[in-house]
């Protein structure tokens, strides 16, 4: 009886800690997990199973690791606000599947992507036909963001909303796709009174028209 009474104990201790892990990790929903989140949570898990099974291993040594695990964790996602190259690097970046109404190949390929992998989600959005969709982008957490054409207007094209500076880094690759160049940019930002790239947090082009956020003052 005082076996089962001890592994209820440390059922509920590690519970509760689980839960004062995840509290301090952030709130995110499953399907918004990276990678390196889902492997973090896993190991947390596994670790607490493992101790509530084994009531001779002291709580001690599956604490320690378990917390270590949340401060390395916290200090990534404060990396990951700093550098955008390192966000890049863990949770990697949103591609374009269909653009302006086409299909990507070599994105879907690149991505490891097929087309029953891309009906399926069109599916989910109750979407019929590709042929109704004029935008869609594979989020990092796997999600597929759907843009439909306007109906009753096939031949408009729609418009998406790209980053073209982000934490005050230019994105060069965005601006190919535009059609847009480094120089244009910088120039367009001065034209707004906006002369230093470094304090724009966020920029984007979309219907000829500019959205620019700057940096807060600390």
């Amino acid at each position: 009886m005082e076996h089962y009474l001890f592994i209820l104990l440390r059922t509920i201790f590690f519970y509760a800690l689980i839960l004062i892990i995840f509290r301090f990790m952030g709130k995110r929903e499953i399907g918004e997990l990276s990678i390196l989140d889902l492997v973090v949570f896993i190991m947390i898990a596994e670790m607490a199973v493992v101790s509530i099974e084994n009531t001779d291993y002291p709580i001690l040594h599956t604490v320690l690791p378990m917390v270590l695990l949340m401060l390395i964790q916290i200090v990534l996602a404060l990396f990951s606000l700093k550098s955008k190259k390192f966000r890049d690097f863990v949770d990697g970046k949103p591609s374009i599947i269909i653009n302006n109404g086409k299909i990507d190949e070599v994105m879907m390929r690149k991505q490891r992507y097929n087309f029953d992998d891309l009906l399926l989600q069109l599916r989910e959005k109750d979407i019929r036909s590709i042929a109704d969709v004029e935008f869609a982008i594979l989020e990092t957490s796997g999600k597929l963001s759907i843009i439909q054409k306007e109906k009753g207007n096939k031949n408009k094209k729609g418009s998406i909303t790209i980053p073209l500076i982000l934490d005050g880094a230019i994105q060069e690759a965005n601006l190919k796709r535009i059609q847009k160049t480094n120089l244009w940019l910088r120039q367009e930002l001065r034209k707004k009174g906006y002369h230093d790239v470094k304090k724009v947090s966020f920029c984007s082009f979309e219907d000829g028209k500019f959205f620019i956020d700057t940096i807060d003052e600390k």
